[in-house]
């Protein structure tokens, strides 16, 4: 097969599935199209490839160029005869597409219980396993969670997930205990979200000397696959089998039983991927293609997935109560009014504010139709992504502290996890997505909102994604890297610029922060004092060489005091200044409100 001239890519998204076309131009790839329908996986259709014509439809009249055949993907005869028996007969006229790909999260996406012995052991790195495959984690149980043997069962049968993971006990290890967990799951038999009909997927990666006694257990009554112990040693993780066998089991087992999924299937040219698990995987591609540390974060109307990668070891964590619709009011409720009030410029009452959070919640598709709405909504975002990268923090950990073999008694009395991954001041890129970043009437502001709430360290590149493409560029990922990486990086983000924040506290108005920029015409200096933020204006594709000097007492990562001359490239708000110190230093009350105004000026997030 010659090398795709044209991909033809499909996101079906619970509400949404979107459409994008990939052309080759030269010797790149750019994205040239894109379209959006209605996701049909529900009645009346109840389809999901009803949705993925119409999203394709779209790109076809907007380009030109045709790309469907009856009710199927047309191919380009230039493709290779392989494409030939995939529905749509192959053509020559250069109409159609040589590669088809598609990833979904239609139906909720892939649901999972997790199922393991020690909460802060085993059961932990099965809960790591199946975030990093793109499940929604809907309950952990475990042996010390509190909960009564009964109280398990009863909730697994409330529960109806996907596919339920069982992990516990390093191989050599425990025996007993792992096999009473797997009991419980077998008393429940509990029916699986897509009806009475279908055997519920059961996969069991725990200590391997117990695998004869989970098989006369589970597999008379579930779907049952054994793979590789995700935990062979105290000390060590072996995650990808299991996360490989997730995600096999949700296209060939859990999607196979959901509308329209069995005609989608054989028009793809690659696995359908869980739409979270094809965000991870661009994140990998561009980390390892560049070697670089990256968070990324996508905030919806019910949910927040964060995303990273640090020295090569990917994290994925869903905060399934913390959302800008749906869920706003949990994120009231969990950061409470005073952590959102005090990013507002303006008085606010707390009951009143508390109205207009939850009128949002009733009404989740409005959009603020004013300046102080607009305000209150990107508060609320502030404190929604500050809460779900604390949940990322305490879940991205190592396995420090566990230096030698212990028994479940020394397990249960004493905490194993260890430090966090998550080194700010080695981050290189903070990527965002979601509605509340990608499509705010000022990049500036969702600029100040990913600052805000993720505190970067040191030197961070700031980017937002334009339109959510990610998920289709990650199962691109799998077949054409360089494809992918080439489209992410000049048609999915918009980049916003370079953060530059010293560590360290100073008294307000001292010195803190003087950048220079030597970018020819784009050349300037700033002063940026304790406690303020300000702005280097240097336009998306110019480049230039940036030269910082630090008050004393202030880190950048070169040492406190020390400067930095580093090589810089523009971005839509520019070299942003943030003196506020790491952690931020927060003004007295009475100039609290003061004080966010004048960091909103400096980037000028709302003018007038």
């Amino acid at each position: 097969m010659t090398e795709p001239e044209f991909i033809l890519a499909t996101d079906c998204g619970s509400t949404t599935t979107k459409a994008i076309l990939i052309e080759k131009r030269g010797d790149e790839y750019r994205l040239a199209w894109r379209g959006e329908a209605p996701t049909t996986v529900e009645a009346p259709f109840e389809d999901v490839t009803v949705g993925v014509l119409n999203a394709v439809a779209e790109v076809q009249e907007l380009s030109g160029r045709k790309l469907l055949e009856g009710r199927g993907i047309l191919r380009r005869g230039t493709a290779g005869q392989q494409l030939a028996t995939l529905p749509g007969a192959p053509t020559d006229n250069g109409d159609g597409t040589d590669l088809y790909l598609s990833t979904s999260s239609a139906g909720g996406g892939l649901q999972i219980v997790v199922v393991g012995l020690v909460r802060r052991m085993t059961a932990e790195s099965a809960e790591r396993a199946a975030l990093g495959a793109g499940a929604i984690v809907m309950d952990v149980l475990a042996l010390d969670d509190g909960r009564l043997p009964h109280e398990r069962i009863e909730r697994l049968r409330q529960l109806r997930p996907d596919m339920v993971l069982i992990s516990g006990g390093v191989d050599g290890g425990e025996q007993r205990r792992v096999v009473e967990m797997a009991e419980i799951v077998a008393a429940a038999n509990p029916e699986a979200r897509l009806g009475a009909k279908y055997q519920l997927p059961v996969i069991y990666a725990g200590n391997t000397d117990n695998r004869e006694a989970i098989e006369k257990i589970l597999g008379p009554v579930t779907a049952l696959s054994q793979v590789d112990n995700l935990r062979p040693t105290p000390e060590r993780e072996n995650l990808p089998p299991t996360r490989g066998e997730i995600q096999d089991l949700f296209l060939h087992h859990v999607m196979a039983q959901a509308p329209g999924y069995a005609n989608l299937v054989p028009w793809t040219d690659a696995d359908i991927m869980p739409t979270p698990a094809a965000v991870g995987n661009i994140m990998q591609t561009i980390a390892a293609a560049e070697g670089i540390n990256i968070v990324g974060v996508d905030i919806g109307g019910a949910t927040t997935d964060v995303f990273s990668v640090f020295e090569g070891l990917f994290n994925r964590t869903v905060s399934a109560n913390l959302g800008m619709s749906y869920s706003i009011s949990n994120v009231f409720a969990e950061a409470g009014a005073e952590n959102i009030m005090r990013w507002l410029t303006a008085e606010h009452d707390p009951a009143v504010l508390g109205e207009q959070i939850r009128n949002k919640m009733i009404r989740p598709t409005t959009i603020p139709q004013q300046m102080e709405g607009l305000k209150v909504e990107q508060a609320v975002a502030r404190e929604a992504l500050r809460l779900a990268f604390d949940q990322h923090r305490l879940l991205a950990t190592g396995l420090k502290g566990v230096q030698r073999e212990r028994d479940i008694s020394e397990a249960f009395a004493t905490e194993v996890t260890g430090e966090t991954f998550i080194n700010m001041m080695d981050l290189d890129l903070l990527v965002g997505s979601g509605g509340v970043l990608s499509h705010t009437p000022r990049r500036a502001q969702a600029a100040m909102m990913m600052i805000d709430a993720f505190l970067p360290e040191g030197l961070t590149r700031l980017a937002v994604d334009s339109i959510f493409m990610m998920p289709q560029l990650g199962v691109l990922a799998n077949v054409l890297p360089e494809a992918a990486r080439q489209v992410f990086e000049k048609d999915c983000l918009i980049h916003l610029g370079l953060c530059v924040a010293p560590v360290g506290q100073g008294k307000p108005g001292g010195d803190c922060l003087t950048m220079r920029l030597d970018a020819g015409e784009h050349s300037g200096e700033l002063a940026v004092p304790c406690g303020e933020m300000g702005v280097l204006p240097l336009p998306c594709g110019a480049a230039g060489t940036l030269t910082i000097e630090c008050g004393r007492g202030f880190d950048l990562g070169q040492g406190r005091g020390r400067s930095a001359t580093v090589p810089v490239t523009g971005g839509v708000v520019g070299i942003i200044g943030d003196a506020r110190g790491r952690p931020l230093a927060w003004p007295k009350e009475t100039d609290r409100a003061a004080t966010v105004a004048r960091w909103q000026q400096a980037l000028n997030a709302y003018p007038g």
